[in-house]
């Protein structure tokens, strides 16, 4: 088993530095199109869109990402802890589920959950952005379709620190709040002008409107992306760290195991010596 626990590590470690790669490499487009985003949400003024259009706060729909597989510590557990919490908080609202992942799928089955679609193997051997994108339209369709009632959609994933922490994240999907982009502009370019950063301003060919409305639903695809390759780091992270714990404990019980099955030989040669003097005096 410390052999099968290893080799667990050593697979986990190697897709790792992978998954981190992508995640380090997939932050700055991500902030870039959010601070486009910002500075196209100042110029559009008052434009109207489905994904923009707030509504009530009776029907909430959450997209829950957990992985397709075990042995990964409390990865599955706090995710899952975290969307029950969240329900528990929303107890007289309307509360829809989609999962990715059959770890999530499972446990909100056995509990008579509702679950309005479900995506399995989509991190198990890497996110494509294909298969991210598809998924946002999925969401983006049930929230805008004509006989909708969700009015909020909300994405629960661990967002990957390091392969020791991890941390989950509870974030509103939709509507796209144009307050929130404006402020992260804002803070995006304070933090450049701090740093001594020549501010760059974008000139459009197009209408700001026309971009801003086209750029919208790419938004979406990338967040559910940004969230997916951030969910496979940490459960890798997870996965590495429990299986060496795993070798860890494995070891200290072979260890314990050996000194007993020694302690057993021990006696049972004292025994026979014991048995072989007590017949040669009795010999005598």
């Amino acid at each position: 088993m410390q052999k099968i626990t290893k080799a667990m590590k050593m697979v986990a470690a190697s897709r790792l530095r992978r998954a981190q790669q992508r995640v380090i490499a997939a932050r700055p487009y991500s902030s870039t199109m959010t601070r486009v985003l910002g500075r196209l949400a100042e110029r559009a003024g008052d434009y109207k869109h489905p994904l923009l259009d707030a509504r009530g706060d009776t029907h909430y729909l959450v997209v829950l990402i957990t992985s397709d597989r075990g042995l990964c510590g409390g990865f599955n557990a706090n995710l899952t802890k975290a969307c029950q919490q969240v329900i528990r908080e929303n107890s007289g609202k309307a509360i829809d589920l989609v999962t990715i992942g059959r770890k999530g799928r499972d446990y909100f089955r056995r509990r008579h959950a509702k679950i309005l679609a479900e995506y399995t193997n989509v991190t198990d051997r890497g996110v494509t952005a294909e298969a991210a994108a598809a998924i946002a339209r999925d969401v983006m369709d049930l929230y805008t379709a004509e006989e909708s009632t969700i009015d909020r959609v909300f994405i629960i994933y661990s967002e990957f620190k390091t392969a020791l922490s991890q941390r989950v994240i509870v974030h509103q999907l939709l509507p796209i709040g144009t307050e929130s982009l404006k402020a992260e502009h804002s803070r995006e370019d304070s933090a450049q002008s701090s740093q001594g950063e020549v501010l760059i301003d974008y000139l459009y060919e197009q209408p700001p409107t026309e971009i801003f409305g086209s750029l919208l639903p790419a938004y979406v695809e990338n967040q559910v992306f940004y969230a997916l390759l951030e969910s496979t780091a940490s459960e890798l992270g997870a996965k590495m760290t429990a299986m060496d714990s795993a070798s860890n404990n494995a070891g200290e019980v072979i260890e314990a195991l050996t000194l007993t099955i020694n302690r057993v030989r021990q006696a049972s040669i004292t025994r026979e010596i014991i048995e072989v003097v007590s017949g040669a005096q009795a010999l005598d």
